[in-house]
C-alpha cells in the first residue's frame, strides 16, 4: 500500500458536512446523519450557491470550519434549516463525485475502499456503484474502524473480517417465532440477542423491527424512540429479494446505501421523501436468525422487508447486556411504550 495523494487542513469533507449541522441547530459530530435525513424535506437551490461557496474544489479550500461557519448573516429557523440541509447534501455529493473521480484516475483502480465518518453519508455512498466495480465500506468506518485499522496495520497480517457482531453478548437462540407472534399482534417487536453490533447501525440484534405496511407504523416507532418524527427508518430484506424491492444489483450488508424503491406503496414506513431508502440486506450466512425471521415474515405477508431500527432511545445508548434489557422491560411494561 502506497499514497498517492493527500490534503491538508482545513480541508475536509467531514468539517464542512459538521460546520452546517451545528449552524442549523444540530449538535456536531454526533447529529450529522439528522441533517442528512433533513436534507430529503428540503429544497436544495435556494441555498445551493452560497453553501458552494464554503466548500470549493477540495484542493483550493482555504475557509477554516473547526470554528463552524460564522458569516452565514441571519438566523437559521423553520424550513430554511432544511433548505440548507439539501443544499449540503448537494454541494457534498458533487465534491464527493469529483474527489473519487481524481482517485480513481490517479490509482487506475475500479475498487474502492472509503473510509472515515463521511462513509456513513449513505445516500451520497449509493453514488459511488456508478463509478466503481465494487465498494467495501466497513460498518463503523469513523474514529472507531480507524483505530481498528492502526491495530491492523500494527499486527501486520490478513484480518479474517467475520461480520459486525463483536459486542457484548445475550446468550440464547435468536427470537425467531417470538419476533413473528409480536410483529403479528403488535407490529413492533423489540429485540435484544446475541452479540451487539459494532458500529453505529442496528442490524438485528438489538433492534426494533416493525410492519413496515402500516403508514402510522413510522409515527409509532419515532414516539417510542422519543425522536422527531420526520426522521426515517430503514428496511432490512432478504439479500435475494432486494432487486424486486429497491434498484440495486449489490449487498447492503451495514445499510450504507440509499437506493430507490421500487415498491414504495407495499411499504410506506421505509421509504424517505425522495422515494430512496436505506437499505440492509440479509443472507442465511450473515444472520441466520434475522434471515428466519424475513423467511417467515414473507411466506405471511408476501413482503421480504421489515422496518429495522435501534433499540434505544433518543440520544441514549443501544441496548448492551441482559440488565439494559431488564431495565427496557420494566419501561415497556409501565405503559410509556405502547
Amino acid at each position: 500500500i502506497k499514497q498517492v495523494y493527500s490534503q491538508k487542513y482545513p480541508a475536509s469533507f467531514g468539517l464542512f458536512y459538521s460546520a452546517f449541522t451545528q449552524l442549523i441547530g444540530l449538535k456536531p459530530n454526533e447529529e450529522e446523519y439528522i441533517m442528512m435525513g433533513m436534507a430529503a424535506y428540503g429544497h436544495a437551490d435556494h441555498h445551493y450557491e452560497k453553501v458552494r461557496e464554503y466548500f470549493p474544489l477540495f484542493s483550493h479550500q482555504k475557509y477554516n470550519m473547526h470554528s463552524g461557519i460564522l458569516d452565514w448573516g441571519k438566523e437559521i429557523e423553520g424550513q430554511d434549516r432544511f433548505d440548507i440541509a439539501a443544499a449540503v447534501q448537494q454541494v457534498f455529493e458533487a465534491r464527493l463525485i469529483e474527489f473519487m473521480t481524481m482517485a480513481k484516475a490517479l490509482t487506475g483502480k475500479d475498487k474502492l475502499v472509503f473510509m472515515g465518518g463521511v462513509a456513513l453519508n449513505s445516500k451520497a455512498n449509493t453514488l459511488l456503484w456508478g463509478m466503481f466495480k465494487d465498494v467495501w465500506i466497513m460498518p463503523n468506518p469513523g474514529d472507531a474502524g480507524s483505530a481498528l485499522g492502526a491495530a491492523a496495520a500494527m499486527y501486520g497480517k490478513h484480518l479474517n473480517w467475520q461480520g459486525p457482531y463483536l459486542g457484548t453478548n445475550i446468550p440464547g437462540e435468536y427470537p425467531v417465532d417470538k419476533i413473528i407472534d409480536a410483529l403479528i399482534k403488535d407490529k413492533i417487536a423489540p429485540v435484544a440477542s446475541g452479540r451487539a453490533e459494532y458500529g453505529p447501525r442496528a442490524l438485528g440484534n438489538r433492534s426494533i423491527l416493525a410492519d413496515p405496511r402500516d403508514p402510522n407504523i413510522k409515527d409509532k416507532v419515532n414516539t417510542i424512540k422519543k425522536r422527531e418524527l420526520f426522521r426515517p427508518f430503514a428496511p432490512v430484506v432478504l439479500e435475494e429479494e432486494a432487486h424486486l424491492w429497491f434498484d440495486m444489483d449489490y449487498a447492503s450488508p451495514y445499510m450504507q446505501y440509499t437506493p430507490r424503491a421500487l415498491q414504495a406503496r407495499m411499504m410506506p414506513s421505509v421509504v424517505h421523501a425522495d422515494g430512496t431508502s436505506r437499505v440492509q440486506t440479509v443472507n442465511k450466512s450473515q444472520h441466520p436468525g434475522l434471515y428466519a425471521v424475513l423467511t417467515k415474515w414473507h411466506a405471511l405477508t408476501g413482503v421480504p422487508v421489515l422496518l429495522n431500527t435501534s433499540l434505544n432511545i433518543k440520544g441514549q445508548p443501544m441496548l448492551n447486556d441482559q440488565e439494559d434489557v431488564v431495565a427496557w422491560e420494566e419501561f415497556y411494561k409501565k405503559g410509556i411504550i405502547s
